[in-house]
């Protein structure tokens, strides 16, 4: 079934137009997948912030704006700056976010994957883009880090061109364009030529993100299914092992995905990516802390019902929407009320920027109770990612000081609060 459904599927990627040079890659040989997805689990963290700029999670990169709404994602960034400029703030910030000593910290949490978002201008940007390039021979070296310390990674395309979702972590905020125009085929470029550079690498490239959180209520589903087909095609061209990943578009992970890219459509290693957050409404930053455990807890049998390997490939220990611009440069919480039109529930005190060790008792406390019942609840099937592995001031989303501060599980089996999902 997997030769005919190649073959069936194979014309329309063969089409497309390319315009990326791929790594040298005489001195490594084809191989297989290096990770088994049926019966290992997937722990593992996102490095956001990195080759797609975010301002909560970098604030300082974006502190020259702060009064003001010129800038407030990468493509507004690089706009304002130009290109040399751009260039030179963002190769700094490229070579010193994530390095060899991060990779080394992930290895030695017991985290055995990450992933790295990348935007479609790093691979294929297109003419009157204002991107800056550059972020490729870097992912290159993160490659070999990974190698080194034995972590696998799955390179998630977190921006397309258009956006495919209005979200600044697309790249550009504000209007959804993808779909329109040629962004379909100039996104499966950007897919092909990370394909392409990675094929021979699937000892620790083992995974491939066609797109990051495309809005399906805004998007048409029909067509963003035929971008997947297309997409995988586009991945086996490359590689016949490579686990192509397909992200839930904030549809159901059962009743809509299911049937879908399965083993019985000849489709071989396909991964649903699912999302989990309980703090973008103003009724989940209302919950207590017991309802978010619950909350937690009932995703368990969802991801366990899925028919294909399935990851909870972002989710937090936070409770609140207080980590400063976390809804955008200059925007407000929900939390506390100075998001427009919600309405306070607490202080955001110690969370709106700040350290995990000068976190209140109380935080400390549901935060470890929370990210406890995420870890049993996931891990019902295929595993995980957190997000984020860094960050400059968000005490609730730093993994890196979560388990310097004892609130991420060390080693991540073990359980202060065991049984709290009853699995």
């Amino acid at each position: 079934m997997f030769c005919s459904s190649f073959l069936r599927k194979a014309t329309v990627a063969i089409s497309l137009l390319t315009c990326v040079t791929a790594a040298p890659t005489s001195r490594l040989q084809r191989r297989g997948l290096s990770f088994d997805y049926g019966t290992e689990k997937v722990r593992g963290v996102n490095l956001g912030g990195w080759f797609v700029l975010e301002p909560w999670i970098t604030p300082s990169i974006f502190d020259d704006w702060s009064s003001s709404t010129t800038v407030v994602d990468e493509y507004t960034y690089t706009q304002t700056l130009g290109k040399d400029e751009a260039s030179s703030r963002l190769e700094n910030h490229w070579n010193t976010w994530i390095t060899q000593d991060d990779f080394n910290q992930i290895s030695a949490a017991g985290l055995n994957h990450v992933r790295i978002p990348i935007g479609y201008w790093a691979i294929a940007p297109l003419d009157g883009d204002p991107y800056v390039q550059g972020q490729l021979s870097i992912l290159d070296q993160a490659i070999g880090w990974a190698r080194s310390a034995g972590i696998k990674v799955l390179i998630d395309l977190h921006g397309a061109p258009g956006s495919q979702n209005g979200f600044d972590n697309s790249g550009r905020y504000g209007a959804i364009g993808w779909q329109q125009g040629d962004t379909v085929t100039q996104t499966l470029n950007a897919i092909q030529g990370l394909a392409k550079r990675y094929a021979s690498q699937t000892d620790v490239v083992t995974s491939i993100e066609l797109l990051n959180e495309p809005l399906g209520p805004d998007l048409d589903l029909d067509d963003l299914k035929t971008f997947y087909n297309n997409g995988w095609s586009t991945v086996r061209q490359s590689n016949p092992d490579t686990v192509v990943v397909i992200q839930d578009a904030f549809e159901d992970i059962d009743s809509f995905w299911n049937g879908f890219m399965n083993g019985a459509s000849g489709d071989n290693n396909v991964m649903l990516d699912t999302h989990q957050y309980q703090i973008f409404s103003d009724g989940q930053v209302a919950q207590s802390p017991d309802e978010h455990i619950s909350a937690a807890c009932a995703l368990g049998p969802m991801v366990a019902g899925t028919d294909k390997w399935t990851v909870v490939g972002e989710w937090t220990g936070a409770q609140t929407d207080c980590a400063k611009w976390l809804n955008g440069l200059g925007k407000g919480a929900r939390y506390d009320g100075t998001f427009p039109d919600s309405t306070a529930v607490g202080s955001c005190n110690g969370k709106y920027t700040g350290t995990v060790a000068n976190l209140s008792d109380d935080d400390k406390s549901n935060i470890r109770h929370l990210i406890e019942a995420q870890l049993d609840a996931y891990e019902q099937h295929t595993g995980w990612f957190f997000w984020t592995w860094k960050t400059e001031s968000a005490p609730e989303w730093h993994m890196q000081d979560l388990l310097a501060g004892g609130l991420f599980p060390q080693p991540l089996t073990s359980r202060q609060y065991p049984n709290q999902c009853g699995f």
